[in-house]
């Protein structure tokens, strides 16, 4: 109840405005949200660039952090969008998705598109953090990335968590329910 309370709010002032360079693009229901980001600076890793992230609530949300990653989508994509400026865009007017939704390249971003950020995790998460807040918070740390790299051992760690696209999780290994809240990381990097 408080979970759907709490979402509700946050999807009605998203709908009404969020900060440049953030888009909600998928908001169906109260389980999964999936939102645009792009770097508005000059940063030449990302110029030109949109990112996808899925965000997975929980009924405890906000207690819990979402389960939040990039998905990849390729281009020329159809996946649909609830967002009403692309349903109202013309015939004339270029495909949003026909760039694709990539993976950023950064050294706390799995090439699955898992994001290593305190901020997601059980120590680092608060109540008072909102999909607004954490968005703003990956695009900060995308805006201050100059290192054009994966995480060492991402093929590793990729090969035994599987991949997230716009229909959920494939590849995983292990256990039935394995999540991305089952990841446990080591936050030791603070120059990224």
């Amino acid at each position: 109840m408080f979970t759907a309370k709490r979402l509700g709010k946050e999807l009605q002032k998203a709908k009404q405005s969020l900060p440049p360079g953030i888009d909600l693009v998928k908001a169906d229901d109260f389980r999964e949200w999936q939102v645009d980001i792009r770097v508005l600076d000059a940063n030449p890793l990302y110029m030109n660039q949109t990112f996808r992230l899925s965000f997975i609530f929980s009924d405890n949300y906000p207690i819990e952090a979402p389960e939040v990653a990039f998905i990849h989508i390729p281009p020329s994509s159809s996946t649909a969008s609830t967002t009403s400026q692309t349903q109202s865009q013309s015939q004339s007017q270029p495909n949003p998705l026909s760039s694709g939704r990539p993976i950023p390249i950064h050294p706390h971003i799995y090439s699955n598109g898992i994001i290593c950020l305190d901020l997601l995790g059980t120590a680092g998460w608060s109540p008072v953090q909102s999909v607004e807040s954490v968005c703003m918070s990956i695009q900060s740390m995308l805006t201050g990335n100059t290192k054009n790299e994966r995480p060492q051992g991402d093929e590793a760690f990729c090969q035994s968590m599987g991949t997230r696209g716009p229909e959920g999780w494939s590849g995983w290994r292990g256990g039935r329910g394995r999540g991305l809240k089952d990841v446990r990381f080591a936050y030791d990097d603070d120059t990224v």
